[in-house]
C-alpha cells in the first residue's frame, strides 16, 4: 500500500483536510494507495509560495545555464527511476506495462529537446536598426512570466507534468502542477524527484485534487499563466476565465485524428501501424489515430485487416508484458466507451469486431472489447466524436481530394497519419491537412518541433523552443 499523507507544497506539508482519498485500481478495484488531496486552502498556499519565491527572484533571477544544469539532474533522476514510474502508471491508470516503458524513452527526448532549446534561446539579444540612422539601440529580453498553474489530466500524467515543469522552470517561472486524484501515487513520486533535485522552496508545488480545486487554482488572482491539457469542454472554460482575467493561457485538448491510407499504400504495414498509432494507451490518448480512411478499391482489405489485428490483440491486467490493451482508468470512462458502442451500433456502422460486452473474465475491473466499426459515415458520432477508447471507425474515400475533404471534416485538429508508398506524394497530403502535428508511414511525433491543435484541438503549442517561448515575455529595453 503507498501513502501520501502530506502534500508537496514546495516542500512537504499537512493537507488542510486530512482524509485521504483511495486509489483504486482498474485492474479489480482494489485499493492500491491513498493519499492526500488538495482543497482551496491549500491552493492559497501553493500560490501564496510560488508567489514569494517568483518575486524574490531566488529561482527567476538564476542565470539561465543554472536552470539548465538543474533541469538536467531532474532528468537524470527520472531516467534512474523510469521502472518505477513505469510501474505506478500502470498500476493507477491501467496503463499496459508495454506502453508505460516504452513512454520512458520519451521523457527523456522530449527533456532534452527543451534543454537543448534553452541552452541555444535568445535569452536577450541586440537588434540592429533598421534605420542606420536611428539614435537608438534596442534589447530585447525573454522574461519569466510569473506564476503558472500546470493542470493536467490523468491518461499520461508524468509526460504531460513534464512538459509543462520542464519548460516554465527553464524559463525561470514558479509553477503549482494540479494533477488529477487517480495519479496522486505517480505525482506523488514525481514531487519526491522534484524535492532531491534541489529546487528552492516554494518554486514548485504538486497538488492532486478534484475539478472545483482545479477551477479554483486557475481563477486565483495570483496566477499569471495557465497550461492546460484536457478535454475540449474544460478548455473552454478554462480560456473563458483566462478571457476575463487576461491570463496568459495555453491549451492543448481533444482530438480526433485521421489515419489516411493512400492507395498505393502497403496495406499489411499501414495496420501494423495502427495498432500503437490508434490503439496506443488502451486508447485514451488525444493523439490517437481512430478515424482510419481508406480508398473505395482497397475498402475491404483495410477492414478485414484491422479486424485481425484487434483480434489478436491481448487485454487484460497491465501488469502483464503480454498485454497490450488494458483496462479503462474508471467504471465511468468504461461505461462511456461502452455507450459509444452502442451509440454506433444504433447509427447504422457495420459491427466488425468487439461490441459493448465486457471481455469474458474481467468482470472485476473497467474493461471494454476492443472494437472496429465499418461502413461508417463521417458524420456519425462515433467519427466526430471523441470515445477515448479502444474504439476504431473505418471510413471509406473515392479519390485524394475526398480523404483530405473527410480528414478535415472534424471540429478538431491535433493529430493525424498518411500511409504511401511515396514518400514525397505523403508529404504532400500531410500539408494539406488541417491538424498540428501529422506522421508520415507510422513516424513518431518528434520533440523538437512544436506540438499542438488546430480549430478545437487547442492553442499555443508545447515542445522544443517553441514551446519553451510561451513559458516568457517579451521586453523591449531601448537605449
Amino acid at each position: 500500500m503507498i501513502t501520501y499523507d502530506r502534500l508537496f507544497v514546495g516542500s512537504w506539508t499537512e493537507p488542510s483536510d486530512t482524509g485521504l482519498l483511495d486509489i483504486e485500481s482498474p485492474h479489480d478495484g482494489s485499493v492500491i494507495g491513498r493519499a492526500a488531496q488538495a482543497r482551496p486552502a491549500d491552493v492559497d498556499r501553493a500560490v501564496a509560495a510560488a508567489r514569494a519565491s517568483f518575486d524574490s527572484g531566488v529561482w527567476s533571477s538564476v542565470a539561465p545555464a543554472e536552470r539548465v544544469a538543474l533541469l538536467r539532474r531532474f532528468n537524470a533522476l527520472r531516467e534512474e527511476n523510469a521502472e518505477r514510474i513505469a510501474e505506478l502508471i500502470s498500476m493507477e491508470n491501467g496503463s499496459a506495462l508495454w506502453f508505460t516503458r516504452a513512454g520512458q524513452p520519451g521523457l527523456t527526448r522530449q527533456a532534452n529537446a527543451y534543454l537543448k532549446a534553452a541552452e541555444e534561446f535568445g535569452w536577450e539579444e541586440t537588434l540592429t536598426p533598421s534605420d542606420p540612422a536611428a539614435p537608438f539601440r534596442s534589447v530585447v529580453r525573454r522574461e519569466a512570466v510569473g506564476v503558472v498553474a500546470a493542470v493536467i489530466p490523468w491518461n499520461s500524467p508524468f509526460s504531460s507534468a513534464t512538459s509543462k515543469i520542464i519548460p516554465a522552470l527553464l524559463a525561470g517561472n514558479s509553477v503549482v502542477l494540479k494533477v488529477s486524484p487517480e495519479n496522486s501515487l505517480s505525482m506523488g513520486f514525481l514531487a519526491e524527484l522534484l524535492e532531491r533535485v534541489g529546487l528552492p522552496e516554494g518554486v514548485v508545488s504538486v497538488l492532486p485534487a478534484d475539478r472545483e480545486t482545479s477551477e479554483y487554482l486557475v481563477s486565483h488572482p495570483d496566477v499569471d499563466k495557465i497550461a492546460f491539457t484536457g478535454s475540449t469542454r474544460a478548455g473552454r472554460r478554462i480560456a473563458s476565465i483566462a478571457g476575463e482575467q487576461l491570463k496568459r493561457v495555453s491549451l492543448e485538448l481533444g482530438g480526433k485524428s485521421a489515419a489516411l491510407i493512400l492507395p498505393d499504400a502497403d496495406i499489411d504495414k499501414a495496420v501494423a501501424g495502427v495498432k500503437f498509432s490508434s490503439l496506443l494507451n488502451n486508447g485514451e490518448s488525444c493523439i490517437a489515430q481512430t478515424r482510419i480512411l481508406a480508398p473505395r478499391e482497397r475498402y475491404e482489405e483495410v477492414v478485414a485487416g484491422l479486424k485481425e489485428l484487434v483480434e489478436s490483440l491481448k487485454v487484460g491486467d497491465p501488469s502483464d508484458p503480454d498485454t497490450f490493451i488494458g483496462p479503462m482508468i474508471r467504471p465511468d470512462q468504461q461505461q462511456r466507451v461502452r455507450d459509444y458502442i452502442r451509440i454506433g451500433i444504433e447509427e447504422g456502422a457495420r459491427l466488425v469486431t468487439g461490441g459493448p460486452q465486457v471481455p469474458e473474465g474481467l468482470e472485476k475491473g473497467n474493461y471494454v472489447t476492443p472494437t472496429v466499426f465499418a461502413d461508417v459515415d463521417n458524420s456519425m458520432r462515433i467519427a466526430q466524436e471523441e470515445v477515448f477508447g479502444p474504439v476504431l471507425v473505418v471510413i471509406a474515400y473515392d479519390d485524394e481530394d475526398d480523404a483530405v475533404r473527410i480528414a478535415n471534416d472534424s471540429e478538431y485538429g491535433l493529430s493525424g497519419g498518411v500511409w504511401s508508398a511515396d514518400e514525397a506524394h505523403a508529404l504532400a497530403v500531410a500539408r494539406r491537412i488541417r491538424t498540428g502535428t501529422v506522421t508520415v508511414n507510422g513516424a513518431s511525433i518528434g520533440f523538437d518541433g512544436p506540438f499542438g491543435g488546430f480549430k478545437a484541438s487547442g492553442i499555443g503549442r508545447e515542445y522544443g523552443a517553441v514551446g519553451l517561448g510561451t513559458y516568457t515575455e517579451y521586453k523591449t529595453v531601448t537605449i
